[in-house]
């Protein structure tokens, strides 16, 4: 059994992976004071002043057991019960205060370095397992309270330790928003001061970093009535003098030497590690991204699909989610506002990559776009696909950066990009299930259902001009088959004329032969879309092609799987293997009237019959222009 306990935050519990409530405050309460003192015993009065805020009732001891049944029932022998006493075994990762301190102790092993700015990564990482204030949630007033006070205290030196480690690596100007808001929360916090005033004097701003002094010597004096201490007295003497120590020295690199020795190949030198990723020549510090697109604003009927990935992607661990679901159903449109929604908690960066539209994109290209992504010039980026790997890893490490992969056909493509500890965040839109990427949240869109196909509309067209003809808007919503893609296609045509009735849309598509060409619109368009599905299916399966080339002229034929093999001249295997893709894809589904088989959706049936009646195996020719990925 592994169980993971959360306390820095909100108390949490995971047993094998999945969280689990263990029960009210005071059960809770428990296994926080036991986690705290892992691997020892703690008495029942020494627990139960870490439940009770009061003198702890008469019922405290049977309480205390009971509590402790419950918490056994869920993790099992960890917990073991001592005389007049419990004890519950851990190893050291499995509580993340425990992680914090030993991240926090590398941290500032590495701070004491030649190169204080190696500890940024390992600083970041220790910061990313708080998720609000220590112990929050559970009873005040308690023996705990100290402990939650303390760890919080040290939350806030590391986070001031994270900035020296900063300013060491030069992120000055990365750096001023998140001291300005560590300081409107802790305004007595000097050491922060001094540090916001040295990265505005570094960034060239040294009427606001003289500014900030004064602003600091006035909170302390009205709060404190106290004068600021030596260091930040000291500093701002410097600031005045323009003393040259306050200038910005690179961190330590034994680049120049007057030691004649037998040159190292110079690739081994050019990749032995990543260059911290800058800007213009000579620049330092983070590229932070800021590239996703404008959210949707006729966006409805997904809202539980939403709150499931942004709760995903705000999670504690390292979080992949994998947004999946036939073509049209809105999976780009909800990856991007879900994106929007948790921004914030990602202050360094949000990359955006878009692989649909292209024949299937490799590992390495999408390696190489995310690392210029993030500031790796274009003749940096190693031409190696695991080396790029590596220095991807190596650049997120502990960073609060969140990826969003579009038009994903392999899994292979994101493999590279999985987080690999505290940190990173990634949502993959995925044009399959991607069902090999292990230890991913994936969220399935249905085709919308007909209330949320209703709101849509009336959001594109106007509810008065549907409830004028409620039964065309009826075959409207059926006719578009749950496609969101359809649906907005639909809605847009009918916007852009105002005079066209409902029913007379519905009366043009009714005709198969010619709703393909209906549901297309500037650069919405259901036929492309389908194109896109098909050729990432065909590109892997020559079959598939074949296969939905002939079911355009026989619908039906899939209920006889077996005779469509002949057909095709086939074995019933291959064929099983090609349904398996095509299923993979959302191209068909179950039959569920039947004892077997399978069907096309309604919407890739009228593709299918194009196919046939081209009698080719590729797909028809487009016009080539792209197609928006937030609308398909």
């Amino acid at each position: 059994m592994k169980l993971q306990i959360r306390l820095l935050g909100s108390a949490e519990l995971c047993v094998d992976g999945q969280l689990v409530t263990p029960g009210a405050a005071k059960r809770r309460a428990v296994l926080a004071g036991l986690a705290l003192e892992a691997n020892h015993p703690v008495s029942l009065p020494r627990l139960a002043d870490m439940v009770w805020s009061d003198i702890p009732p008469a019922s405290a001891m049977p309480n205390l057991r009971s509590h402790a049944a419950g918490l056994r029932r869920v993790v099992g022998d960890r917990l073991v019960a001592r005389p007049n006493a419990y004890e519950l075994r851990l190893s050291s990762h499995e509580l993340d205060v425990t992680e914090f301190h030993r991240l926090v102790g590398e941290g500032r092993a590495l701070l004491a370095t030649p190169d204080p700015a190696s500890a940024v990564g390992v600083l970041t990482a220790a910061l990313g397992h708080w998720r609000g204030m220590a112990g929050d949630g559970l009873p005040r007033g308690t023996a705990l309270d100290n402990r939650w006070a303390s760890l919080d205290e040290q939350r806030l030196q590391v986070f001031e330790e994270l900035a020296e480690a900063r300013l060491a690596a030069g992120e000055h100007g990365e750096l001023l928003p998140e001291l300005r808001g560590h300081l409107a929360a802790y305004p007595l916090r000097e050491r922060a001061w001094a540090q916001l005033m040295l990265a505005l004097y570094r960034c060239g701003n040294v009427p606001a970093a003289l500014t900030a002094y004064r602003d600091a010597r006035a909170t302390l004096d009205e709060q404190l009535g106290i004068e600021p201490g030596e260091e930040l007295s000291t500093l701002h003497r410097a600031m005045l003098d323009r003393a040259a120590e306050l200038a910005y020295t690179p961190p330590f690199a034994p680049a120049t030497t007057t030691v004649r020795a037998t040159p190292v190949p110079a690739p081994v030198v050019a990749r032995s590690a990543p260059p911290r990723p800058g800007g213009p020549a000579g620049s330092a510090g983070w590229a932070v991204p800021r590239e996703l697109p404008a959210a949707l604003v006729t966006f409805v009927g997904r809202a539980g699909e939403t709150a499931e990935v942004v709760a995903a992607v705000r999670g504690a661990a390292p979080t992949t989610v994998v947004v999946t679901g036939a073509f049209g159903t809105g999976k780009t449109a909800l990856a991007v506002r879900a994106a929007h929604t948790v921004a914030a908690d990602f202050p360094d960066g949000q990359v955006f990559v878009q692989l649909g539209n292209r024949a299937p994109a490799t590992p390495g290209e999408v390696l190489a776009r995310v690392l210029r992504a993030i500031g790796i010039a274009p003749g940096d980026v190693p031409a190696n696909t695991d080396e790029r790997a590596g220095w991807f890893r190596s650049l997120v490490a502990g960073r609060r950066l969140l990826l969003v992969v579009d038009g994903v056909t392999r899994a292979a493509q994101v493999r590279p990009l999985l987080p690999a500890g505290p940190g990173p965040g990634l949502i993959v839109v995925g044009q399959r299930r991607l069902g090999s990427l292990d230890g991913v949240r994936r969220v399935t869109l249905r085709p919308l259902a007909a209330v949320g196909a209703r709101d849509l509309l009336a959001a594109l067209v106007g509810p008065e001009r549907l409830a004028a003809d409620p039964v065309a808007t009826g075959e409207l919503v059926r006719l578009c088959a749950g496609s969101v893609l359809a649906l907005r296609v639909a809605g847009t045509r009918l916007a852009a004329r105002p005079g066209q009735s409902v029913a007379a849309l519905v009366g043009q598509l009714a005709d198969g032969r010619e709703r393909l060409d209906l549901l297309d619109y500037e650069d919405l368009s259901v036929r492309a879309s389908l194109h896109t599905a098909v050729a990432a299916v065909r590109a892997d399966d020559e079959v598939a092609g074949r296969l939905l080339a002939l079911l355009g002229a026989t619908p039906d034929a899939l209920l006889q799987p077996e005779r469509v093999a002949r057909q095709l001249g086939i074995s019933a295997a291959r064929m099983r293997r090609t349904l398996d893709e095509l299923a993979e894809a959302y191209l068909v589904k179950p039959h569920r009237g039947g004892p077997g088989g399978h069907l096309l959706p309604e919407l890739v049936r009228e593709y299918a019959a194009e196919l046939a009646a081209e009698r080719t195996v590729g797909v028809p020719p487009l016009t080539g222009r792209r197609v928006d990925p937030l609308v398909a």
